[in-house]
């Protein structure tokens, strides 16, 4: 297991982190992600551990907190030492009925930020995340309130999740300009069958030295290899749950490519998926969900398959986005003076 800092800190991280998003459901949205429940919690989190996993994220909307709830309890049943763990959590989703119960306002982030270090059973967050953007709240009011959380010593770090370029980049031009804690971190989409974030989210963080930790690395399960255009499907999240959205032709040539490589290397199709995840310089971290520890174990395993450049090549070639504006403009005007970066 390699260790990567988590963009402009000094915080180092597992390459990959364990999601517990497949913890605590029951009969609704979340039981179709995973129902696991405390000791099953348990056993994968020490799976996780004692393969090198310092790194574990959950959120506050996950399983209306009972996500939060069996992770702090397998945390003290594994016995595992706080500074040896990264714990990282989400705000934003509804809690509640009410219109102020949801959303990235001051009083929603103080009012959860207090209610996850109790169902977490910790002093501190390491990494405190806002879930999604929020256009009711001014952005000042955001960061000032997750500034607040820093000075108070209840959260060390702080991130975004699913926000775009212009809104991190400004974003992190307010807590500049005003002196606040700095954003470390962006959790996002990013697969070999959805590499949208390509087009102006990675330059933005790869400019920023903005951390990247990826959510749903197998397309909700299109990438397992158990799926193909003959119709052959398997049991699983995606069969109820068809999220995330995928292009699906792209998401099949990905797979056939996978295959022949996954083949030649003795490993599997979602170990090369993941593999060329972790090939991404702009990737910190990946977040794998699993329900059993044979899934688990399989993920982890894909810290141990390198692609060579040819392999890198073929898989680009078949997932590769299609050119659009600005991209094509910026990159013919920029040869003008990108040759004067090169060494003689």
């Amino acid at each position: 297991m390699r260790y990567r800092r988590l963009g402009h800190s000094g915080l180092f991280v597992s390459e990959l982190c364990l999601g517990t998003m497949t913890f605590g459901g029951s009969d609704d949205m979340w039981g179709q992600i995973g129902k696991l429940q405390q000791e099953e919690a348990d056993t994968l989190l020490k799976t996780a551990l004692d393969a090198g996993i310092n790194f574990i994220d959950t959120a506050n909307i996950y399983a209306a907190g009972r996500s939060e709830e069996i992770l702090g309890q397998s945390l003290r049943n594994v016995g595992v030492a706080r500074e040896d763990v990264v714990i990282a959590t989400k705000v934003f989703g509804p809690m509640g009925d009410g219109p102020n119960g949801r959303g990235a306002s001051r009083g929603h982030i103080l009012d959860q930020a207090k209610a996850s270090l109790k169902r977490l059973q910790l002093d501190h967050i390491d990494l405190y995340q806002i879930h999604g953007f929020d256009p009711a709240t001014p952005m000042v009011e955001t960061l000032e309130a997750l500034d607040t959380l820093v000075r108070q010593g209840h959260v060390r770090y702080l991130g975004l999740s699913n926000w775009a370029a212009w809104q991190i980049v400004k974003a992190a031009g307010i807590a500049a300009a005003r002196q606040l804690a700095p954003i470390v971190s962006l959790q996002a989409y990013y697969s070999i069958a959805g590499r949208d974030l390509e087009r102006e989210v990675v330059p933005m963080l790869q400019s920023e030295d903005v951390g990247l930790m990826v959510w749903s690395p197998l397309a909700g399960g299109f990438l397992s290899g158990k799926f193909d255009r003959e119709g052959k499907t398997a049991e699983g999240r995606r069969v109820n749950f068809d999220f995330p959205p995928v292009d699906k032709e792209r998401a099949y040539d990905a797979i056939d490519a996978m295959r022949g490589i996954a083949a030649d290397k003795g490993c599997t199709v979602p170990q090369v998926a993941l593999a060329w995840l972790l090939h991404q310089k702009v990737v910190t971290s990946v977040i794998l969900g699993a329900k059993r520890v044979d899934q688990l174990t399989d993920n982890i395993g894909a810290t141990e398959v390198s692609l060579t450049e040819a392999d890198l090549a073929v898989l680009d070639e078949v997932t590769r986005l299609p050119e659009e504006y600005p991209g094509w403009m910026i990159e013919r005007q920029s040869e003008y003076r990108a040759h004067m970066l090169q060494p003689d």
